[in-house]
């Protein structure tokens, strides 16, 4: 039987959510609303078709209709309307902060300007403080391009650095590890640039590793393999550094083969700040509140470790002191009133 007192417990907990693409929250219908205003042909008859095309088991297969889908964004409006679509639906899950990754390369290798891109995505999170809702803006590079590529895409970001909080490394993992991006991040972290990559998603350990000792990361996104190594587990734990990890999307790309092996509970046992995000939420099947649904109703997080997970996205997140003290406060007020 479900419970559901936890399942209103874990609608109003204050949150934050630090792993979300925004081209990953690109939902069909939206999809082909932006199709018809950019008067692009999609090769699917309607959104039951664009749905039933969702069915992947891999990164890769994952990826291609990924970048396909972003082939409808062409305009500023487009990229605030993706990101308006998205917060609406973080502020429904109470998300209280957000920081989202952008792949500006799938874009400005289509000959959309950069600037289109960045207008759109930090007007939205503007707007977005309309819906008790701060918004951090991530520039990701991707690893399958080369490190001159990131480079070149580095250099668009420049004019406007006050509206990115730092930069992030995803797309395909295995073949591409960290250390290929090593210049590219020092120059980032040189420009006051906070640095985040996924690492152990479905590479291995050594590129957790490579992360944090050649790139110097300060949060790990996905993290999962990194427990495979117990070395690794005590240095991450000993650093104090936040794991974005991503329950439906792991397992929708096979990185576990069960959610009831979910590795959420042994991370909390052995004391990584682990959080809970979405990632791709239109593409894995729920936001962020389902990616918490989807292990207390298996039994695998209880109200406490909700609280945890809360607690852990406030403090890995890229914010001052300030706000961060103000949302611990929210998560403390809710779980006295709960």
């Amino acid at each position: 039987m479900l419970d559901t007192s936890l399942d209103a417990f874990v609608a109003g907990l204050p949150k934050a959510e630090l792993h979300l693409h925004i081209e990953g929250s690109l939902e069909p219908e939206l999809m082909f609303d932006l199709a018809q205003r950019n008067n692009i042909a999609l090769p699917y008859n309607n959104v039951e078709a664009l749905r039933a095309a969702y069915d992947f088991s891999n990164l890769q297969d994952f990826l291609d209709i990924y970048y396909q889908g972003a082939d409808v964004l062409l305009t500023e409006a487009d990229f605030y309307d993706l990101a308006m679509a998205y917060f609406r639906r973080a502020a429904a899950d109470n998300v209280r902060h957000a920081e989202i990754f952008f792949d500006p390369q799938t874009h400005t290798d289509r000959g959309i300007p950069y600037n289109y891109v960045i207008e759109g995505l930090s007007r939205a999170a503007k707007d977005a403080e309309a819906l008790g809702l701060s918004v951090s803006l991530i520039h990701s590079f991707l690893r399958h391009l080369s490190e001159e590529a990131a480079f070149e895409s580095l250099a668009m970001a420049v004019p406007y650095l006050d509206r990115i909080i730092g930069v992030g490394l995803d797309s395909s993992e295995v073949g591409h590890p960290p250390s290929k991006f090593a210049n590219v991040f020092a120059k980032a972290k040189a420009l006051g640039l906070k640095l985040c990559a996924h690492a152990g998603e479905e590479g291995p350990p050594a590129y957790v590793y490579e992360a944090l000792d050649v790139l110097h990361i300060d949060r790990i996104d996905h993290g999962n393999r990194s427990l495979e190594d117990p070395v690794l587990v005590a240095h991450i734990v000993r650093e104090g550094l936040t794991l974005t990890v991503c329950p439906l999307s792991n397992h929708k790309l096979c990185v576990v083969s069960d959610l009831n092996a979910h590795p959420i509970p042994d991370m909390l046992k052995k004391g990584l700040r682990a959080t809970i995000n979405s990632d791709d939420p239109a593409y894995f099947g729920g936001y962020v509140n389902d990616n918490f649904l989807s292990l207390t109703r298996l039994g695998l997080i209880d109200r406490d470790a909700c609280l945890t997970l809360a607690r852990n996205s406030i403090t890995g997140a890229f914010l001052d002191d300030a706000r961060k003290a103000v949302l611990l406060a929210e998560i403390e007020a809710f779980a006295a009133k709960h």
